[in-house]
């Protein structure tokens, strides 16, 4: 079977400079904390476009410690999707605030921003957008509402960092942009790993001290914290995979663009492609087809040795323990559902091989004309 994702590749072309930045931290020994750690947040500030950014444990921490810094919790609710990985409204539970979910928009998976103003009450203290499979939302309006509204915008760019909407980069929109280095990430470390991008540098401060278990110094803590530090070792790798990041970002578009040259007349046989909006620029995550006969096709392609997974089979509402706890009056999200029934996805990375993704074409193109 064709891997899904395979890094040896990347692995192969920047072999020396990991083993190089690998060995300078273990010669030096400062594993926690280390000099790898401030100048990876520097370089990540640069790229994204802000004046801050912290390094930390996992993108699951990185929107749990901004919820924890802004004091969200009881009482509070915060608006956010119904078709996300867990972990985006996993964190809101952890505070003890209250999701509101809405549906999404069918085009890109995003959230419906109409849905979002309905849902905006007066116990509404944040607004939590995916930037779901690689391309952001409309982050603009979202920022007036906020703004409007009072209410504070925190950005999950699990999957795209680097993605932009009109030349900003995903992370420097609203109060705070986040993201994760989980290895399939486009940006990945070799283990879990997240960041937080923000302007705000009274907030920053706080999240800092919340990342390393509420100190402001070392035994004396002044606020409640978690122990949220990404590793040394972990920061090497990526300062190693940053410097090729904007190269492998046109390879994936490349790979994107052939894709959807490949399946454009497929959408006369019911299969849906990426719609990335004009304004938007995406990382490609993932490239996620939907069709009604999903399961159908997927079977199909594994016959063909063409590997799919689903990004994601089960909307959040929907999960068991999150089902238990709503308290949401409405808990329809026909769109959500209906994506979560048809998306299938095909891999995408950087060094995908050209006569692998042919055969991916190849494969689909078949599977679909003898539907």
């Amino acid at each position: 079977m064709i891997p899904f994702l395979d890094l040896k590749p990347q692995y192969q072309v920047l072999q020396q400079e990991i083993l190089h930045r690998i060995k300078t931290v273990l010669e030096h020994g400062r594993f926690i904390n280390g000099p790898e750690v401030t100048e990876l947040e520097e370089k990540l500030a640069q790229f994204v476009g802000v004046k801050h950014a912290l390094t930390c444990a996992s993108g699951t921490d990185a929107l749990l410690i901004p919820l924890m810094a802004l004091g969200i919790g009881p009482g509070d609710e915060v608006i956010t999707t119904s078709f996300s990985f867990v972990a985006t409204a996993e964190v809101i539970y952890l505070v003890g605030a209250t999701p509101v979910f809405v549906d999404i928009d069918l085009e890109t998976y995003n959230l419906d921003l109409n849905q979002v103003t309905q849902a905006i009450s007066p116990r509404t203290k944040a607004i939590i957008p995916v930037s779901l499979f690689g391309q952001t939302p409309d982050l603009e309006t979202l920022e007036k509402i906020c703004h409007q509204k009072g209410i504070f915008l925190i950005e999950d760019g699990a999957q795209s960092f680097g993605a932009s909407l009109n030349q900003r980069y995903s992370g420097s929109f609203g109060t705070v942009g986040t993201t994760s280095f989980y290895p399939a990430k486009p940006l990945g470390c070799y283990g879990d790993g997240g960041a937080i991008f923000t302007n705000d540098s009274d907030l920053f401060t706080r999240m800092k001290q919340i990342r390393e278990h509420g100190s402001e110094k070392r035994y004396y803590h002044t606020r409640l914290g978690i122990n949220g530090r990404l590793d040394t070792l972990q920061c090497a790798i990526l300062l190693a995979k940053l410097e090729r990041y904007p190269k492998e970002m046109e390879l994936r578009q490349l790979k994107a663009l052939k894709y959807q040259k490949g399946f454009s007349d497929l959408q006369s046989r019911g299969l849906r492609l990426p719609n990335v909006l004009p304004q938007c620029r995406s990382v490609w995550a993932q490239y996620t087809l939907a069709h009604p006969k999903r399961d159908f096709i997927r079977s199909e392609l594994e016959k063909l040795n063409v590997p799919t997974d689903i990004h994601y089979p089960r909307i959040i509402p929907d999960q068991p323990w999150y089902q238990s706890r709503l308290t949401q009056s409405h808990q329809s999200w026909p769109k959500a559902r209906q994506a979560a029934q048809e998306v299938f996805s095909l891999p995408l990375y950087a060094d995908l091989p050209d006569q692998v993704q042919d055969h991916i074409i190849d494969s689909v193109r078949k599977v679909c004309f003898n539907l």
